[in-house]
């Protein structure tokens, strides 16, 4: 029995023992590969603006600390649970690894619904849970990131809360900061910029024209919008787009400028559009050049995986496609999938861009911040399509054992304490 449970991490573990049969590792090292070094759970009482006093449930998970400290997201909403957490740990461990960064995985998250939350609110949560966390992070301990619900000014507010626990201003406690407050620039679009980059590799291995190519980007956030608006300048055709609150489609296209100053005006895509509204469960399934999934875990399943009509699969977010759906896509050898572990990545090697400004308070041009990040994103396309085809295996699983192998090959090293 173990503390971390539900769908997401029972995803994780599925995924995990796959590669551990792959990669032959001894069972009586598998569990120490898998759980969470450490898993913290506070209470984050704040004041509403009512008078009254409501305390939500925190959580942080740092899977381990072989290679440096632990980095990753921290997510304000409502699905938010240990188990999640724990999974999304697990995976920032394996995309880490794989980019060669010096960190394990961590993730961390508040189970509320920021919407329901004025400005003032939504700053003492994040200041709170900041403060709850203080004995347990650090800048070479734990240092965490903007994620779903979470932005810049909640980075800056950790921060400060952090700062001012310690007497001194200390940027490189989170990253995603805004640029004024030791951010990097380049950082807020690195995640949909590496998706686009990544997809653009994965047109030159199929003998993909990306102008005039079609795209459906499910989820128009942070990740999503930036994504379309990439995939708009080089000239693909983006025919389909979500978030929450609305599904939109034209197959003749639609105006992605039009989409992103509706979202800066209002907030989300809901309003943009009657004429072009769609099904958003049937989005996925239209037929397209490439699919982004950039939204929440666990769409694409074996059924919708058998009914997938796209080229090329970007998977935007974290923990898209199910195990089951994997079955599926690995007998269907036209649609090249580009694994969440790999494709994501931006987001985090731009974060480790960030950390290692603000360690040396000495600031990149955006130009750097971009080159270094293909870079990075190039080595691991290569080193993935290159195991794969090696082995005759899936993009993710090439992906993830070259991840695992690394965590793997660092705890053996470090030895286990008597």
């Amino acid at each position: 029995m173990t503390i971390y449970q539900g769908p997401v991490f029972d995803m994780a573990r599925q995924q995990f023992q796959v590669i551990a049969d792959y990669l032959d590792i001894a069972h009586d090292q598998r569990e120490r590969l898998l759980y969470p070094k450490r898993a913290i759970t506070v209470s984050v009482p704040i004041h509403r603006d009512d008078g009254t006093t409501e305390v939500f449930q925190g959580y942080r998970v740092q899977h381990h600390l072989s290679l440096g400290p632990t980095k990753g997201g921290t997510r304000f909403a409502k699905s938010v649970d240990i188990g999640e957490v724990a999974a999304l740990a697990i995976w920032m461990s394996w995309k880490c690894a794989l980019a060669g960064l010096p960190y394990g995985g961590a993730k961390g998250g508040v189970t509320v619904d920021p919407a329901s939350l004025s400005l003032r609110e939504l700053e003492a949560l994040s200041r709170r849970y900041m403060q709850e966390m203080i004995p347990f992070v650090g800048p070479h301990t734990d240092v965490m990131a903007p994620d779903m619900g979470t932005n810049e000014q909640v980075m800056a507010w950790f921060m400060d809360t952090y700062s001012v626990y310690r007497g001194e201003t200390v940027t490189e406690i989170v990253t995603g900061k805004p640029v004024a407050t030791g951010g990097t620039v380049g950082r807020r679009e690195a995640t949909g910029r590496g998706v686009v980059h990544l997809a653009m590799r994965a047109a030159e291995s199929i003998d993909l024209n990306p102008s005039g190519a079609s795209a459906i980007v499910q989820g128009f956030g942070n990740v999503g919008s930036v994504t379309a608006t990439e995939l708009a300048l080089r000239g693909v055709k983006v025919i389909g787009v979500s978030d929450h609150t609305a599904c939109l489609y034209d197959s003749a296209g639609l105006d992605v400028a039009k989409l992103n100053a509706h979202v800066a005006k209002h907030g989300t895509l809901a309003g943009f559009s009657t004429e072009a509204a769609f099904d958003p469960h049937a989005l996925l399934t239209q037929k397209c050049d490439i699919l982004v999934p950039a939204a929440m875990e666990r769409v694409i399943d074996g059924g919708v995986a058998s009914q997938l009509q796209c080229r090329i699969l970007a998977e935007g977010a974290n923990g898209p496609t199910t195990p089951d759906a994997d079955l599926v896509l690995a007998e269907r050898q036209e649609i090249f999938v580009v694994p969440d572990i790999l494709c994501n990545a931006g987001g985090v090697v731009v974060s480790y861009f960030e950390w290692v400004q603000d360690l040396q308070q000495l600031f990149w041009e955006e130009s750097e911040v971009n080159a270094r990040l293909a870079q990075i994103l190039d080595r691991a396309f290569t080193q993935v399509t290159t195991r794969a085809h090696r082995d005759n295996v899936s993009q993710r699983t090439a992906a993830m054992a070259i991840g695992v192998e690394k965590v793997a090959a660092a705890k053996e090293k470090r030895g286990l304490f008597p």
